[in-house]
């Protein structure tokens, strides 16, 4: 089990029984002996539709009501809808999800009562497990009683959700739902047919699909042009497995990019900061009047850094990640009622985002990215790339300037380089690519921009095939 830019993940066979049980009852000794909870207090849980999951939130329910907590299972909720009523019942909370990666994988993330863990936070989880399993202590797996809370929570997402624009904001839209196996794809349905506009749900499946969508498959975006060519769609809407991370496509059935929906995010917020990892469009700084902070890929990075900003009496503040997750981290007025804060990924809010905006402009998805123009930014990983070899990879690439330049040589020249989260290298020709392992699986990411989207697929084949003959060459 290993703590990842979001939460614990692993194997789920590993995951399931003593393992989750271990985490639950260190993030429980945890929560007790810092005084953020209590014996008696309430901790939820929720859980997305990997077939794992019940049986994982089942351990953490036993480990948890062994330790005097009361469980509300709030079952096949997105994460935000957990999260946000954890805020409100000022209790803390797990997700049971491994979100966008394969269903052999597993993970939880873990919310104190006042919100996300940090890792600060996972350190000391880590710990406490690390003594349970030193002293063999006994930990408790079999399942518990719990109260049944999913309707409630999900009824107060949805009612935040409905009332962010004015009514009939998105009347005269065909919007699809890709369905998949998310844990958003009804109230998603709920959420835009309530603003008006006309909804066909599609691909709901019975059996997990991963859905990235940071770096939506090539499958994916084939299904997507299909169904706007047969229903004439100005949109297809989906999200990843937890519904955390947005995933929009416009009236061709092409993406939009996460950092994309994050900015417009901003702009329909009117965010005076706004924090996003270095992964995030370069073009973000002057697409808006806000101040930008960048960071390391990760949720816990993107909080840190607006929690520092709070700190230093900024207002407005949010942030968003690469993948379009949308966080707020101070209360925003919007459509005349002011919003709490949700210090954590949100797909909902950025998507009623930029759909309310094509309907207001009355421009089609497309003209509307068009119309930010940004660099063109594309992304890909390298699935079941071992952690050793994109490890050493990274270590070769940092070791010198001579290395790192021979590795371009196909490339480019390098003028500049950032090391704040892997490896990131500005061209002398104003091409960017950056190099990073992924946190939270076996996986080697790629992320590119250029002057152009053929110039940008071109740099992001490449940097590919780059790291595949390095790795083979070994």
């Amino acid at each position: 089990m290993k703590f990842g830019t979001s939460g614990l993940r692993g194997l789920s066979v590993d995951l399931k029984g003593r393992a989750s049980a271990l985490y639950a009852t260190a993030f429980g000794k945890y929560l007790l002996r810092t005084g953020k909870a209590q014996i008696g207090d309430a901790i939820l849980i929720g859980r997305d539709f990997r077939d794992s999951s019940p049986d994982i939130s089942g351990n953490c329910a036993g480990a948890l009501v062994a330790l005097g907590f009361r469980v509300l299972d709030c079952g096949n909720v997105p994460t935000p809808a957990l999260a946000l009523y954890g805020l409100k019942s000022n209790a803390a909370c797990l997700m049971v999800t491994g979100s966008h990666i394969p269903a052999d994988r597993n993970g939880i993330k873990f919310y104190r009562p006042d919100g996300e863990i940090d890792k600060s936070d996972e350190a000391e989880i880590t710990a406490w497990a690390a003594e349970i399993e030193r002293t063999g202590e006994p930990v408790a797996e079999a399942p518990a009683q719990t109260e049944d809370h999913q309707a409630i929570c999900r009824q107060f997402f949805f009612q935040r959700n409905a009332a962010l624009l004015p009514q009939g904001a998105l009347s005269g839209l065909k919007i699809g739902v890709y369905q998949h196996s998310t844990v958003a794809r009804d109230l998603l349905v709920e959420v835009l047919a309530h603003y008006g506009a006309e909804i066909i749900a599609l691909g709901r499946s019975e059996s997990f699909i991963p859905v990235d969508t940071e770096a939506v498959s090539d499958e994916t975006v084939a299904l997507m042009k299909r169904w706007v060519s047969e229903h004439k769609f100005d949109a297809i809407v989906s999200t990843d497995g937890d519904g955390d991370r947005p995933l929009v496509a416009d009236e061709t059935g092409t993406p939009l990019r996460g950092d994309l929906l994050g900015l417009v995010a901003a702009n329909f917020l009117g965010a005076d900061t706004v924090v996003t990892p270095v992964t995030s469009n370069s073009g973000i700084e002057a697409a808006g009047s806000f101040a930008v902070r960048r960071t390391r890929v990760g949720s816990p990075f993107v909080i840190a850094a607006m929690e520092e900003a709070v700190a230093a009496g900024k207002d407005h503040v949010m942030g968003f990640e690469a993948n379009g997750g949308l966080l707020t981290a101070t209360p925003f007025d919007i459509n005349g009622e002011s919003v709490r804060a949700l210090p954590t990924r949100d797909c909902f809010l950025p998507m009623l985002a930029i759909l309310s905006l094509a309907a207001v402009r009355r421009q089609p998805l497309s003209a509307v990215a068009a119309s930010y123009h940004l660099p063109f930014a594309a992304a890909d990983r390298l699935e079941n790339f071992p952690v050793e070899t994109s490890a050493a990879l990274m270590e070769h690439l940092r070791a010198s300037n001579e290395n790192l330049a021979a590795f371009l040589q196909p490339v480019g020249e390098v003028a500049a380089k950032s090391d704040i989260d892997g490896l990131r290298v500005t061209l002398k020709d104003g091409r960017i690519i950056h190099f990073r392992p992924s946190g939270n699986a076996p996986e080697m990411r790629c992320y590119v921009e250029a002057g152009s989207e053929t110039a940008a697929l071109d740099l992001l084949k490449t940097g590919l095939t780059r790291i595949t003959d390095w790795a083979n060459a070994r």
